[in-house]
This record gives structure tokens, C-alpha cells and sequence, in this order.
């Protein structure tokens, strides 16, 4: 069984690594760069859009609207970048939010902010990797025909990559997310030339269309809510900054500063494309509707259920770039391969949290081991799993999908920024160096302008986007806070059964007796070994106990044992109902009633196999037994094998398997087997003789 699912593993993933080899998957900033923030970097491909799209709500009148929303995402996201590269620096351990939170707020509020980001970095996966379905579409019709199997293939195919290890993952993240990059800021330059310079007139695909508006002149709060929906839409833009607060253990020393300055330049790079989409996009004449079927109008006639609406991404480098043109190509392709690769963010982020909360015991101890591969493969498959029920449920529709964006993102900033004010007055309070006082009280107004933003924001995504979907990502945080808290309370209350006190107790004091039983159902080699054994641990009390549930069996079983003189006494008990588990627990539980000192040692005797299936041939009482066993108190259960030849041929595949060089390595041969050899030559080296 071991080999047949260790070969897969080592093509799909790799061989496995020393965990001494953990400092080689450390990142320098250009490949953190793509890896920790290529979510907000590509959300450029659908922020614009989801502005549009509420907009549209009050017809194209309403879009004029649209640079006043991008001028506020942009104050948020430089907010939020300048508060975190605060938080990168005084927390660099790796706990983020959820250590900021925690500590200064208390683990309530640390609980409250992991949840938050648990859910946000499951939708992380499913938005982004949905929309990236349908940017592929834009080019490819089959994708977008049977977008939820491909979306559910890419979370596959991006979990086996992140299985590999970061690193090696990061290298291959950082060609898309740069040519992704570089596509549309040579986008947003060649359609400013053309537009400015040369005057051009450019169309989207969509120019020549009219929406249809579901409310005509809005005014008054009618016309704010709207805006305030809009903006709240466009704060996509903002998800995943906090990865690289998580993720600075990750980076090259000095991490704290280059964590900082992969913030600087991943908010720069992303208010910059975000801003000049949204310029393009009026500027081209984009229209946008969240129902294009019917509110999209072309010659006053809908346009009708086979209309396709591409993202505003792809119509505005059709209108740049030219239909069908490479360079159009070029960028779609690399639009939905960076948005398959946002992901990624998630994929950093939520195995990382997932270890150090399993470390604080509000989630399984398994979350917190790395690895073959020396990253975190227990949260990273959890989080995948996660993410394509989620995908399958909605159908990968990233507009639908969305709409459950980003609560948990801004619960998550507001309490980190008033954790970080709070970190700072507590630094304030015992700091008498002036030059330390100022730096210092210059973070703290920058984490307080955070939080007040921040807050403001999350009001106004739960106002806007409740009803919309955003009470489902709400109920995600009430489970996973749930969850996690009963998990804690379990890990407390096994420690505190189990911790050994300072006065000596039962479990301390030595037993007064050992009733030894070994269990017999025929008498063959594995029954006299287990005999064998039972005789050497010199018990008080040894006896043989066998169950009836056949009386010639048990007839040939007491002649063959009195005819063998075996000088253990034989007991057994009847089974009319030919149970074999309810004699042997009675019975153990009756011992224990005569004599509650006494400790009961129960010996199975149980055959070795070799191959997968012939364990379903074998042992199914003996583990009946155990289980059963295990749960009465005063009884020691002893599994006494014995090795059949079909487990000798399995020792000797792997002992071949331990043998096996890997390609390439014959020439040197293993290290340590070099290392053997070399030990072996050691004593026989003589130095030459140097006479005269």
C-alpha cells in the first residue's frame, strides 16, 4: 500500500525535504512579490468591472460617478498599505492579524479576526479562480461552456503546485504576474498614446450598446446607497494585503523591511492599474450590467440569453489592442492565468494561519506540522477542498461569488489597526527616547486613520452587501469561531485530565497485581508465541481465554491443549449468541470488579500481512477487541505479532525501495552511502612515508 501511493506522491509533488533545508524555500522580494500579492494585483481584472456593474444599476449616467469611487479606493488602499507596513515591522513573527489582534485586543477579538480571514482566504480561491475561468472565456468559448469542472481543475492543478513547496511554486508564479503586469501597464501607456496623442477613437465591443436602467434618476440617500454599494464593490481591489503581514517569516532577511517595501510596491502597482482600467473603460465606452440578457439593449431590442459579457479587462485590450491581435492574446492569456495564480495568496495565507492557530489549539495539532515538502500540506489540501464546494455550490460565478467578498477581509483590517493603536500607547507609556516617541506616535496615527477607514468601510459592506450574499461569509466566521473554540476547549480539557500531579495518585501508585490473559481461537504459532511472551513479563496471574462459539472447535481446542501439557490453565466461556467481543469484555470488567487494584493485561495475538488486501482477511476481532478494550478502565491491551511470509516479501520491496537511487545519482551515489564509504576508508588511509 505504501508504494502504491508513494509513487504518485513523489511525481506529483517531489521528493521529500530535510527539515535543515527549510531556510533554502526563504524568498527574495521579487518572487515574493507575485507569490504574497498577486491577489490584490489581480484584482485589477475584476474590481473595475464590479464598480461598473452597480453603476449601471442607475443606467450610464451613473458612471460618471466612477473616478470619484476609484479616487477613494485608492486613499483606502494606500491607508491600509501604510498600516500594515507598520504592523510587518513591530510583529514579524508571522501571525499577522490574528497575533496583533490577540495580543493586544485578546484572544476573543484574535479568534474573531482569525475566523474572518479563514473564510476571506477560501473566497480568495474560489473569486479568483472563477474569474479567471471567465477571462479564459473571453478567448476560449469551451471554458466558459463548462467553467465550474474547469475552475474545480485549476484548484487541483494549484494545490499540487503548492504542495511542491513555496518556492518552486513562486517561480513559477512569477513569469504570469509579471507579464500580467507588464501587459497592462503597456495597456494603459499605448491606449493614453493613442487616445492623446494620436487622437484615436477607440470602441469596447460593448460601445455601440444602452442599459436598460432597474432605477431611472436616482437621487438623494437612493443615489448614495448606490455609490456606497459601488465603492464597497471596488474595495475588492484591497483583499489579500494582509498576506504579507502573515507571510513574513517567508521572506529573505531583513524580513521585516523587505516585507515593507513588497507592500509599497505591490500598493503602487495596483492603485495604478486600478485607476487607469477604470480611465480606459470610460474612455472606450465599456457597458457593464448585472443582468446582461435583459438590460443590455443593442437597435432597442435586449441582446438576449446568448450574449456574452465579457470582463471589462478583456473589452478594454480589444479596444487598445485590437480583436484578435497578439497582444491581445498575450494579455487575456495572462489575465486569467494570474487570477488562477491569486490563488496562491490563499495558499500562502490560510496554511500558515491554520499552523499557528493549531499551535494555540484552536485547530487540529495536524495543521501544524509541515510536510514532505516542508510546507504546510494538511491546510493547504483543507483549504482547497474548501474552496471547490464553494466553486461547485455557486457554480464558479465570480459576480455571484463576490458578493460574499471582503467582509471578512475588513473585520480582519479594523481590528488589526486598533490592535496596532493599542500596541503603540501600551510602547508610548514606558518610552522616554524623543526620537522613538515621535516615530512611534507617527504609526500610531496612521494605524488610527486605518482602523477609523477601515470601520467605516466594513459598515458600509455589511449595509450594502448583506442581503446580497454577505451574510453567508458572516455565518462562515460564526462556524469557524465556533468550531475553533470547542476545539480549544477539548485540547484544555484532555491537558488537564492528563497532566501528572505533585501528589501521588492511582495512576502513579504501582498495582497491587497483574492478571495476565492471553486470547486463543486456535492453537497455532502465533497463539504459543503470544504464550511465550505472556510467561516472560512474569505476570501475577496467567491464563488462556477462548470463547465457544463452534463445540467441536472448542472440543479440538481442549484435547490438542491437554495433549500438548501446556502449563497455562485454559478458561472458556459459552457463547450461545456466538459473540466473541461481549464474553471477553464481561468478563475482563467482572475481573476488574473482584478486585479494582488489580490491573488487567490482555495479550492479542494478531497475523502480519503484506499486502492491503489481505488485511480485510484478517484481525477484523482482534480490532474489534482493542476498541472495545480501550475503553475499560485498569486494562492494558498487548498486540503480539506475528509475521506471515507475504510480510517478509513486503520488508524485502522495502528494503529494494530504500536501495533505489533516484536518476542522476548513480554517478555519485546516495549521500549517505558516500558517507559510509567513506567512513569504511577512513582507518585504511596511510600517510606516505617522508624519509629524508
Amino acid at each position: 500500500m505504501s508504494k502504491l501511493t508513494d509513487l504518485p506522491k513523489r511525481i506529483l509533488i517531489g521528493r521529500a525535504l530535510r527539515s535543515d533545508k527549510l531556510g533554502e524555500t526563504l524568498l527574495p522580494k521579487r518572487i515574493a512579490l507575485p507569490v504574497f500579492a498577486s491577489d490584490p494585483l489581480s484584482s485589477v481584472a475584476y474590481a473595475p468591472g464590479e464598480v461598473l456593474l452597480v453603476l449601471s444599476i442607475a443606467g450610464v449616467s451613473a458612471y460618471h460617478f466612477s473616478p470619484w469611487i476609484a479616487v477613494a479606493v485608492v486613499v483606502l488602499m494606500f491607508t491600509v498599505v501604510a498600516s500594515y507596513r507598520q504592523n510587518v515591522r513591530a510583529y514579524p513573527s508571522g501571525g499577522g492579524d490574528y497575533e496583533v489582534a490577540t495580543t493586544n485586543l485578546g484572544p476573543k477579538s484574535g479568534l474573531t479576526v482569525a475566523s474572518a480571514l479563514l473564510v476571506d482566504y477560501v473566497l480568495t480561491v474560489a473569486v479568483s479562480i472563477s474569474s479567471g475561468v471567465e477571462n479564459l472565456g473571453s478567448a476560449i468559448p469551451f471554458v466558459i461552456e463548462h467553467k465550474t469542472l474547469c475552475a474545480i481543475g485549476a484548484i487541483v492543478l494549484l494545490t499540487l503546485m503548492n504542495l511542491r513547496g513555496v518556492k518552486e511554486s513562486g517561480k513559477l508564479f512569477a513569469i504570469p504576474t509579471y507579464l500580467f503586469v507588464a501587459g497592462v501597464f503597456l495597456m494603459i501607456l499605448w491606449g493614453a498614446f493613442r487616445g492623446v496623442i494620436l487622437g484615436d477613437a477607440m470602441h469596447a465591443p460593448t460601445s455601440d450598446l444602452e442599459i436598460k436602467p432597474e432605477h431611472e434618476g436616482l437621487a438623494g440617500f437612493a443615489l448614495v446607497f448606490l455609490l456606497l454599494r459601488a465603492f464597497s464593490s471596488g474595495c475588492a481591489a484591497l483583499t489579500g494585503v494582509e498576506a504579507i503581514s502573515n507571510g513574513v517569516p517567508a521572506f529573505r532577511k531583513p524580513k521585516s523591511k523587505n516585507a515593507a517595501t513588497t507592500l509599497a510596491m505591490m500598493g503602487l502597482l495596483a492603485v495604478t492599474m486600478f485607476c487607469g482600467i477604470i480611465g480606459l473603460a470610460l474612455a472606450t465606452d465599456v457597458k457593464m450590467a448585472e443582468n446582461p440578457a435583459v438590460d443590455l439593449i443593442r437597435d432597442g431590442v435586449p441582446v438576449g440569453a446568448g450574449f456574452t459579457q465579457d470582463p471589462v479587462i478583456a473589452q478594454v485590450a480589444e479596444a487598445v489592442f485590437g480583436h484578435g491581435s497578439f497582444l491581445f492574446m498575450v494579455l487575456a492569456a495572462a489575465t486569467a492565468l494570474v487570477l488562477f495564480l491569486a490563488a496562491n495568496t490563499a495558499y500562502n495565507g490560510f496554511p500558515l494561519l491554520g499552523s499557528i492557530l493549531a499551535q494555540d489549539r484552536y485547530l487540529p495539532r495536524q495543521l501544524h506540522t509541515r510536510g514532505d515538502r516542508l510546507a504546510f500540506s494538511n491546510g493547504i489540501v483543507l483549504l482547497a477542498g474548501a474552496a471547490i464546494l464553494l466553486v461547485w455550490v455557486y457554480g464558479a460565478d465570480s459576480t455571484r461569488l463576490i458578493q460574499l467578498y471582503i467582509v471578512g477581509v475588513f473585520v480582519s483590517f479594523t481590528l488589526s489597526q486598533t490592535g496596532m493603536v493599542r500596541h503603540w500607547n501600551r510602547l508610548l507609556a514606558d518610552e522616554r527616547d524623543q526620537a522613538k516617541r515621535r516615530h512611534m506616535i507617527r504609526s500610531r496615527a496612521i494605524n488610527a486613520f486605518g482602523a477609523f477607514f477601515c470601520g467605516m468601510v466594513l459598515v458600509i459592506v455589511l449595509a450594502t452587501k448583506f442581503t446580497h450574499g454577505a451574510w453567508v461569509a458572516l455565518l462562515g466566521m460564526v462556524i469557524f469561531y465556533g468550531t475553533m473554540t470547542a476545539i480549544r476547549k477539548h485540547y484544555d480539557r484532555v491537558a488537564a485530565e492528563i497532566a501528572a500531579d505533585e501528589t501521588p495518585t492511582d495512576e502513579s501508585v504501582r498495582p497491587s497485581r497483574v492478571h495476565a490473559i492471553v486470547l486463543v481461537s486456535k492453537l497455532h504459532r502465533p497463539t504459543l508465541r503470544a504464550l511465550a511472551y505472556a510467561k516472560l513479563i512474569r505476570a501475577d496471574h496467567l491464563e488462556a481465554l477462548s470463547i465457544s462459539v463452534d463445540p467441536d472447535e472448542t472440543k479440538a481446542l481442549r484435547e490438542d491443549w491437554e495433549r500438548r501439557a501446556i502449563n497455562v490453565p485454559l478458561k472458556i466461556l459459552d457463547s450461545p449468541y456466538r459473540e466473541v467481543t461481549r464474553p471477553v469484555i464481561e468478563y475482563v470488567k467482572g475481573l476488574r470488579r473482584q478486585s479494582p487494584r488489580d490491573v488487567v493485561s490482555v495479550y492479542i495475538p494478531e497475523y502480519v500481512v503484506g499486502h492491503w488486501y489481505e488485511h480485510l482477511l484478517h484481525n477484523q476481532s482482534a480490532l474489534r477487541l482493542k476498541g472495545r478494550l480501550l475503553f475499560t478502565p485498569g486494562v492494558m491491551v498487548t498486540s503480539v505479532p506475528y509475521q506471515l511470509q507475504s510480510s517478509e516479501a513486503a520488508k524485502k520491496r522495502a528494503r529494494k525501495r530504500a536501495d533505489w537511487s533516484a536518476p542522476g545519482s548513480v554517478r555519485r551515489g546516495p549521500v549517505e552511502r558516500r558517507h559510509k564509504e567513506s567512513n569504511r576508508k577512513e582507518p585504511n588511509r596511510k600517510e606516505p612515508n617522508r624519509k629524508g
